[in-house]
């Protein structure tokens, strides 16, 4: 019998009340129409377990949650354990293992090769590598490995063993660039300069070198200066029509004959070479700017200035060249040389007829020559002329008038052209500070001149041994021995060497201040330097010891004579 939902509201209005039991089944029945076969399962359940008691679980009231924010956030045990009270830390981790290096290569190549030959220790390490890859199956020398074997046996001063190697390279089928060989002219020795110009043709696989081959070659033989005949074997074949390797003379093969001959002051002979120059039918052969001012600086140097100035003419007039800055300074200071400054002065007017400005170095040269005359003011003249021009005076126009100064005993000014300089942004040179602290030496103030030795190399201004000597000359002359030494350290731990007569001089003087301690330590450091006191001295430091009566300075001022000898 089935009973709906309708019946049991009823029922329950009604105040009759269904057991438990009874209750769940009538339940369970209505709804298994809507459920289907699943509830079933649901129905077992309850009937199994109606007449059971029912126990409540037991229930268990939680604290309220904390307000406020705890100090230190909360730390699982399973995620930080403390140690122990004084147990020590635990180890760091191991660092990884390093990556393996790759393997070497199977192959060397042949610009590792060259690297290799090039970085070599020795000329004979680098010969080695090269006949060991010689010695290899199949392995071929390129330019490239001949070319840094040939440069480092020639840096080695191996003449002999580079010839050896061009030889094997002429040989070799592989064939060189003009640039690989031309750095080796400049290294070899003349001979061997002239042999490796022979040998061009085949290194290179051509009939006939260039001009700019034949120019540095010839250019090695002429710096030279010790193989006349060497240089005449050269222009033999020059002029000889039979011959095959070398090219017709240009203009630069002659200027560098003509600056030879200018320089070995052979003055005819280089006219010669200008006439053979005007008479040539090639284009490439006409003389230049470079051919007339090494010709005319030549005449000037040698107080020729009318011919240097009817030279200058013929170059304007004949061959329609325009003198340059260059050439009019040549010719200014040819007349300061002879102390005609006021024909110095009149080409300025000259140059700027013919639209050419006088520059900085034209300046310098004629500020130089009124110094070199005497007369100040007009230096100091051209000097406001210059900066009035719109020319910035440079390091050689504020160095003519600082060396005037200092010589002639206005240090204080020549000072403030220093720091005038240093205001314009104009670097002062070792020139410079050597005749600042010249003047100062003369002056008697050695305390500033040791003062500018120490501060000047901090500016970036290296000082030469000329800077230091000058003030040790002064120091030993006046007797200011203390400085002396302390100058004496200075030096010799910046690497320079005091003159030979100073060094004995300050010996001397310590010797008869009876200083033995300080000829002591000053003869040890000469002594690593190479230094031997001459007879007078030697004499005087023998005596100061036989006169010493305390045995220890006396027998180390003895080692250290020993030693030197």
């Amino acid at each position: 019998m089935s009973v709906t939902l309708s019946t049991l509201h009823s029922s329950a209005r009604a105040g009759r009340r269904l057991r438990p039991s009874n209750a769940k089944t009538v339940v369970i029945s209505a709804a298994h129409a809507h459920l289907g076969t699943s509830v079933r399962l649901l129905t077992e359940n309850a009937e199994t377990g109606a007449d059971q008691p029912r126990h409540r679980r037991p229930t268990m009231k939680l604290p309220p949650a904390p307000t406020t924010k705890p100090a230190l956030p909360w730390i699982s045990p399973l995620q930080y354990r403390s140690p122990a009270h004084g147990a020590p830390p635990s180890p760091p981790p191991p660092p990884p293992p390093p990556a393996p290096s790759p393997p070497p290569p199977r192959y060397l190549h042949h610009p590792e090769l060259a690297r290799l030959i090039a970085s070599s220790a020795s000329a004979q390490r680098a010969l080695d590598l090269f006949n060991a890859a010689s010695s290899q199956r199949g392995f071929s020398h390129t330019p490239a490995t001949f070319s840094a074997l040939l440069v480092r046996l020639a840096r080695a001063r191996l003449p002999r063993a580079a010839a050896a190697v061009l030889r094997r390279a002429a040989s070799a089928p592989c064939r060189f660039l003009e640039p690989q060989l031309l750095p080796l002219a400049r290294l070899l020795p003349p001979d061997h300069a002239l042999a490796l110009l022979r040998l061009l043709p085949a290194l290179l696989g051509k009939t006939r070198v260039s001009h700019k081959a034949l120019a540095v070659c010839l250019d090695r033989l002429v710096s030279s200066r010790g193989c006349p005949s060497v240089l005449d074997e050269l222009l033999a074949d020059l002029r000889d029509p039979r011959n095959k390797y070398l090219p017709r003379p240009n203009t630069c093969v002659y200027n560098i004959l003509i600056k030879h001959y200018v320089k070995s002051g052979e003055l005819e002979t280089a006219f010669k070479v200008l006439d053979e120059m005007r008479e040539h039918t090639c284009a490439d052969v006409k003389p230049n700017l470079v051919t007339y001012s090494t010709l005319i600086g030549g005449l000037c140097r040698g107080g020729k200035m009318k011919e240097a100035f009817g030279l200058f003419e013929d170059m304007i007039e004949k061959d329609r060249i325009v003198p340059d800055q260059l050439l009019y300074n040549v010719i200014i200071d040819g007349f300061c040389r002879l102390r005609q400054v006021e024909k110095a002065r009149a080409i300025f007017g000259f140059m700027r007829k013919n639209e050419c400005e006088p520059n900085a170095f034209n300046y310098a040269t004629l500020i130089n020559g009124h110094c070199k005359k005497g007369d100040i003011e007009a230096a100091r003249a051209v000097f406001e002329e210059m900066r009035s021009a719109g020319v910035e005076p440079d390091a050689v126009s504020y160095t003519a008038l600082i060396g005037y100064l200092c010589r002639h005993g206005s240090v204080d000014e020549g000072i403030n052209l220093v720091l005038e300089m240093k205001e314009k942004g104009c670097k002062a040179d070792v020139v410079t500070y050597n005749l600042v602290v010249e003047g100062l030496c003369k002056d008697g103030r050695t305390v500033e001149a040791l003062d500018l030795l120490e501060s000047v190399p901090l500016e970036g201004v290296q000082l030469n041994v000329a800077s230091y000597r000058i003030v040790m000359n002064c120091l030993c002359s006046r007797g200011e021995l203390d400085k002396a030494v302390g100058l004496l350290g200075l030096m010799l731990g910046r690497g320079f060497v005091p003159h030979y007569a100073a060094s004995n001089n300050l010996l001397i003087g310590l010797c008869n201040a009876g200083r033995v301690a300080d000829v002591t330590m000053a003869l040890y450091g000469l002594a690593d330097v190479g230094f031997m006191p001459k007879a007078s001295c030697w004499e005087r430091l023998v005596e100061t010891v036989c006169r010493e009566r305390k045995q220890r300075r006396s027998t180390e001022l003895l080692d250290v004579l020993i030693g030197v000898c």
